[in-house]
């Protein structure tokens, strides 16, 4: 069996606000919104490539760190495709996103940059020409 990527997880102290973010910057779609037996609120959405962004709230008794839009250990950030990286920004700072870093020229054609998605989420845009 591949092991294939099942979905992307993020925590959020107000998942509703964090997943209509994601509608209006990325295209997602709300697939299911509910508070789960374990006491948060459980969003799942999905891109238009089909992966699962899931968005939840802390589970009951469940004490959280802080979120860090800058480079770090583990799992750092995840990435979205562009087309015209200029306008994307331009766009998702104007939703609330801060430019972090870039447009970078990464060689080979590609480009990308860095932006702090609300509830500083690290995401990465990547185009290719």
């Amino acid at each position: 069996m591949p092991f294939n990527v099942n979905h992307i997880h993020l925590k959020s102290s107000d998942p509703k606000k964090t997943a209509d973010w994601f509608v209006e910057a990325f295209n997602v779609e709300i697939v299911s919104d509910n508070v789960r037996p374990v006491g948060d609120r459980f969003i799942v959405t999905k891109s238009e490539g089909g992966l699962a962004i899931n968005i939840s709230s802390e589970r009951t008794d469940e004490k959280l760190g802080p979120a860090d839009a800058n480079p770090h250990y583990g799992l750092e950030h995840f990435g979205f495709d562009t087309d015209d990286m200029d306008a994307d920004i331009a766009r998702l700072v104007e939703l609330g996103a801060e430019l972090k870093e870039g447009p970078i020229n990464n060689g080979g054609g590609v480009s990308i940059a860095f932006v702090a998605a609300p509830g500083d989420i690290r995401i990465e845009l990547i185009h290719r020409v």
